[in-house]
């Protein structure tokens, strides 16, 4: 834990100061490294790029090599779809490259760290996230207030493809990844992205609000820089071949039963 301990059975570490002590990780059969200061929670100014690879990068260096020397056979290391950079319609897999832009570099840094750090002893499993979908805060915790005022809307011309994976398959995923002990990339994302202006009017939908403004591109450049480019503009086409493939089951495989669940 990065906080003070609670209970028993956690442990504290500081990446920057006292790191992971290496007994607290004997017979541990997965070490899972989530973290990461929220990207879209300000404009990206230089500082705040910084903190963003800076919260990433040096937590993942330090949990790596943990592993390694504790001999955990598997890391499961957050990661996130922004590898793809702009996919345009091109539906990416966990075999394409990496993409363009800064959230493009960041992932492959942070990728190139949890390999690195845990050496050749450890499998390492990459889990590329797609924005994920929740009850509470995250993505909606931002827009369900905005829609139920009537201020839905569709940015830019809403061409742009959307993936998401909602809170509960997110973490069956990671189960299954441990269970199978899967490494390398993992697209951890629903299987049927949809395009913006169909999010927004699903969203619209599941809470019994309108969905008709339109946000020009312009104007979602103006207010939100270089961080509304790529978080909101770009188009992430992702599908989860990787999942598939080991017959993973959504429970919400569909952006109607996402929204259904998460508005309830």
């Amino acid at each position: 834990m990065r906080r003070q301990v609670r209970a028993d059975d956690e442990h504290y570490w500081d990446p920057e100061t006292c790191g992971v002590d290496p007994h607290t990780l004997t017979g541990v059969e997965a070490l899972v490294g989530l973290g990461g200061v929220g990207i879209g929670d300000h404009r990206w100014s230089g500082r705040f790029k910084q903190e963003i690879r800076d919260s990433r990068i040096t937590p993942t260096e330090v949990l790596a090599e943990a592993a390694a020397t504790a001999g955990v056979p598997l890391f499961v290391s957050a990661s996130a779809t922004g590898f793809y950079g702009d996919t345009g319609s091109h539906a990416a897999v966990e075999t394409d490259p990496a993409g363009s832009g800064f959230l493009a570099e960041v992932v492959r840094d942070w990728e190139d760290a949890a390999t690195s750090g845990a050496g050749p002893g450890v499998n390492v499993a990459l889990l590329r996230t797609a924005p994920v979908i929740a009850e509470r805060g995250g993505l909606l915790g931002r827009l369900k207030p905005l829609f139920r005022m009537g201020l839905g809307a569709t940015f830019g011309d809403g061409d742009q493809y959307f993936s998401w994976i909602t809170l509960p398959d997110e973490v069956s995923a990671i189960v299954t990844i441990i269970e199978n002990n899967i490494s390398g990339p993992v697209n951890l994302c629903a299987p049927n992205p949809v395009r913006f202006t169909d999010f927004a009017k699903a969203l619209g939908s599941a809470l019994h609000r309108p969905a008709r403004l339109v946000v020009p591109g312009f104007v979602v450049r103006k207010l939100g820089g270089e961080m509304a480019e790529e978080m909101i503009l770009h188009s992430q086409r992702v599908v989860p071949q990787v999942l598939t493939d080991t017959g993973f089951a959504f429970t919400h495989p569909d952006i109607e039963s996402a929204l259904e669940y998460a508005s309830a």
